[in-house]
């Protein structure tokens, strides 16, 4: 299974990333992670990146793809990956296609999480986190069962930096929805639903290559 998840922030991209990964035993690749690690490692990639980052620029496409082409050397990525976060625009999927192709590992699917941006929005700006026990909880799905938390809400969750997000990511992941629908990779999935009903959904739209013809 070699496959990139799509999907806003909120729709839940972590907690199906992590059940494949507990089921297939293929790493979820993070190119937040990569950069990471590769900083604190003090890698020639992650010098790169460190250098462009603490000159307030972007790290750059070729060193964020050879970041990505070092972790899929790794024994674990042998039996395929799933990348979040990445691609974000058509230059890095054009990029990726190239790379992936000459290392022999095509993508299976590209599968997008589908969620109404009006039950995201509710989803992140209803977010609250208890300052005593840390528990989040959200103000409209899952609000606590008694007054005892100490609710508090984070500076990333409040309206005005969750809409900006919304709207980064609506303008980033179109382009990238036609790109994956003409190259017959896309499968879309309904998000709002419980997560093993999403879960097997992913699996449906994730599989048909690797396991219908096994």
């Amino acid at each position: 299974m070699r496959i990139v998840l799509l999907g806003a922030p909120g729709s839940g991209k972590g907690t199906q990333s992590q059940l494949l990964v507990k089921a297939y035993g293929i790493p979820q690749i993070s190119t937040g992670d990569l950069l990471r690690e590769a900083v604190s490692q003090g890698t020639e990639l992650g010098r790169r990146a460190k250098a462009a980052m603490d000159s307030g620029k972007l790290v750059d496409d070729a060193t964020v793809l050879g970041m990505i082409r070092e972790r899929l050397s790794r024994p674990d990525a042998a039996k395929g990956f799933i990348l979040d976060g990445f691609p974000r625009n058509i230059a890095q999927a054009e990029a990726l296609q190239g790379m992936l192709a000459d290392l022999g590992t095509p993508l299976d699917s590209v599968v997008l999480m589908n969620l109404d941006l009006g039950i995201l929005f509710k989803r992140l700006t209803g977010r609250r986190i208890c300052q005593e026990c840390g528990k989040v909880f959200n103000i409209y799905t899952s609000p606590p069962a008694d007054g005892k938390h100490q609710l508090i809400q984070r500076p990333d969750d409040k309206e005005e930096v969750i809409g900006k997000r919304l709207e980064v990511y609506e303008a980033q992941t179109k382009p990238l929805i036609q790109y994956y629908e003409a190259a017959g990779l896309l499968h879309s999935v309904e998000a709002d639903a419980d997560v093993e009903t999403v879960f097997k959904s992913i699996e449906r739209a994730a599989l048909p290559r690797t396991v219908a013809g096994s």
